[in-house]
């Protein structure tokens, strides 16, 4: 089978082989299958590379560097991407439109080095497995997976064999692990049921996460994902946060980033910056939604476990401000996560000093979710592509000239 993979990197990061319009895009063949270096005989995909504050959208806060969850030091991001075929649904061989998404809260250079981390459930149709634990102990002990709904077994044990070929023993001398594999609804355009993830993609996913500006929409989990009944998929935006105690003291300078896999709501509630676009820009994908919503909040702030439930909660709120109630059918688990506090897990003594934020302070925190939130829902819409699945699927990108027109028409283009 002919599979495509895509890793684009920012000219910052590393040497590749080719530069389109400002990205580099790299080709890459793991694990002995053959790459799929054009499309197939009629194009499935539109390529464009913009995100939304490029359209004049009017967001709140000021982003890190990147814009992205990437802009909290020490988190990576992996994908792979899986696409090929076209036409009439074979079970089994496709068309095949999903993938992976690996995101390494303190990369490669520390995987036995747990965070803190909090877990919350807006709905519960979906799965994030590992977090009964994450909720027992307050610790995320190694990365977080995010891929189709019928491959988070396989993406599970994958992680495991990762993880024993990367790490080592814990302090008992006992090989365990409970992956935190998360996972949305592709089979309106993938061949759901084909089982096509394989352990070695989410190793490549693994393998190739990285720092830096990350790739956005159609690749890796969010590859075959609708959202508002346009193409949906990754989105990622980040905040910049000052705290401070009172005017005379100086401001500490903290980082927020949000990354989801976008895959809800129906095409009359999309809200932009307070506009009806949904129903500016009527259509209809399918009768009933059935898809859902995987968020990972990243920050440096030094929080506790408690703390970053609350966290996590808060991405309900900036979900809300793009218009999706959180339908019955819909799996929005959001997961959140400190890098702050290092080797607090260690039990090579007795006890541990730590560092946290008071809850009285938190306010600018949640304020930094909310937000970007918001606009990685909207990123994930905008820098995307149309894409045509299984039986000839088809869903079609949110137009950004038509979006920048209507921003202009309701006097809400970004000064």
């Amino acid at each position: 089978m002919k599979i495509v993979r895509r890793l684009v990197l920012p000219l910052a990061c590393r040497a590749v082989a080719l530069c389109v319009g400002g990205v580099l895009v790299i080709v890459l063949d793991s694990s002995g299958r053959e790459p799929q270096k054009s499309p197939p005989g009629r194009p499935t995909t539109e390529t464009k590379q913009i995100r939304a504050r490029d359209l004049g959208i009017p967001f709140e806060g000021a982003p890190g560097r990147f814009n992205a969850i990437t802009d909290v030091a020490g988190v990576e991001v992996g994908y792979a991407t899986l696409i090929s075929g076209e036409g009439k649904l074979e079970v089994g061989k496709g068309p095949v439109r999903t993938g992976v998404t690996a995101i390494l809260p303190r990369g490669h250079a520390s995987l036995n080095d747990p965070v803190y981390a909090g877990f919350f459930s807006l709905n519960g149709n979906g799965e994030m497995t590992g977090t009964a634990w994450v909720e027992e102990s307050g610790f995320l002990e190694g990365p977080i997976v995010i891929t189709n709904t019928h491959s988070v077994g396989v993406a599970r044990d994958a992680v495991i064999q990762w993880r024993v070929k990367h790490g080592a023993a814990d302090v008992t001398g006992y090989w365990w692990s409970l992956p935190v594999v998360a996972e949305t609804w592709d089979g309106w355009l993938n061949d759901i049921n084909g089982f096509h993830v394989k352990p070695e993609d989410v190793w490549h996913a693994l393998d190739s996460a990285h720092g830096c500006g990350i790739e956005e929409g159609s690749v890796g989990g969010g590859t075959g994902m609708i959202c508002y009944e346009f193409k949906g998929g990754n989105g990622t935006a980040s905040r910049k946060i000052d705290i401070q105690v009172s005017k005379d003291t100086p401001p500490r300078s903290f980082t927020i980033g949000v990354f989801l896999q976008a895959n809800f709501g129906r095409r009359p509630q999309l809200t932009i910056a307070g506009i009806p676009v949904g129903r500016e820009i009527p259509g209809e994908v399918y009768k009933q939604e059935s898809g859902s919503c995987i968020a990972v909040v990243a920050t440096d702030a030094p929080l506790l476990p408690n703390q970053l439930k609350r966290l996590a909660r808060r991405v309900s709120l900036g979900l809300a401000r793009t218009g999706t109630i959180s339908s019955n059918g819909s799996g929005d688990l959001f997961i959140a996560f400190s890098t702050a506090n290092p080797n607090v897990a260690s039990a090579d003594q007795i006890t541990h000093d730590v560092k946290t934020i008071p809850n009285d302070l938190m306010d600018p925190l949640f304020t930094g979710v909310v937000q970007a939130t918001e606009e990685a829902v909207v990123n994930a819409l905008i820098d995307n592509h149309s894409m045509t699945g299984r039986d000839n699927h088809h869903v079609d990108a949110l137009p950004p000239d038509r979006l920048r027109a209507l921003l202009r028409k309701y006097n809400r283009l970004a000064r």
